[in-house]
């Protein structure tokens, strides 16, 4: 009768720190804190982390809509991944000519009422500014991002980025108060299995539109 021959205490260990490197890293949390110059929160800061396998991992959102209420744009500020498509219905009484003339998305929307037969694609990672020809006050914000992993601050400051693979990022951040044409703020980010408390300062005050 043939003997079969049981693997050795070292092989068992070997395969089985091979097959823990194949299994996908845990998830992690980043919690992030946005203050600015004035150590109050900045509410409305947009924050994303930027990485290669974070741009693999990005893909277009589904139905997503900036509406014009009340002659304003709702929401203001709006985080989208690239490819995205954005439609801009209007809800109001009057008529709105809605633009863009951002190199990131230049686009037209001339004077109309209901809901445009086509939405925008936003294909280009960057930030477009929002206006309407008809009313100069209305003013919103599209963050084309290249990353699944992002969010916008609450009334104190504070946002979660959840599901985030551990590993080396770029912490980037925004808000609609700094200087026309200033590109996201970027810092080194290392994040744990366990997860990380982050906190942003941005050169504005709380006040800041």
């Amino acid at each position: 009768m043939p003997r079969f021959a049981f693997p050795s205490r070292h092989a068992l260990a070997a395969a089985g720190a091979l097959l823990l490197a194949k299994l996908p890293a845990p998830a992690a949390t980043v919690e992030v804190t946005v203050l600015g110059s004035d150590g109050r929160p900045l509410p409305e800061t947009v924050v994303f982390l930027e990485s290669r396998q974070a741009a693999a991992a990005a893909h277009p959102l589904p139905a997503i809509e900036i509406a014009q209420v009340e002659r304003r744009f709702v929401p203001r500020v709006t985080v989208v991944t690239t490819g995205t498509a954005v439609s801009f219905p209007n809800r109001d009484t009057v008529r709105h000519h809605v633009y863009s003339f951002s190199p990131v998305k230049p686009f037209e929307l001339k004077l109309y009422a209901g809901t445009p037969a086509t939405p925008e694609s936003f294909d280009k990672p960057g930030i477009a500014v929002l206006g309407c020809n008809i009313h100069d006050a209305m003013v919103a914000w599209v963050v084309a991002v290249e990353t699944p992993h992002f969010a916008i601050a609450g009334a104190h400051g504070t946002l979660r980025l959840d599901m985030v693979p551990p590993g080396h990022y770029r912490l980037r951040s925004w808000h609609a108060g700094l200087p026309p044409g200033t590109a996201a703020a970027t810092e080194a980010l290392v994040v744990p299995a366990g997860g990380a408390r982050v906190q942003v300062k941005l050169p504005l005050t709380a006040a800041a539109p």
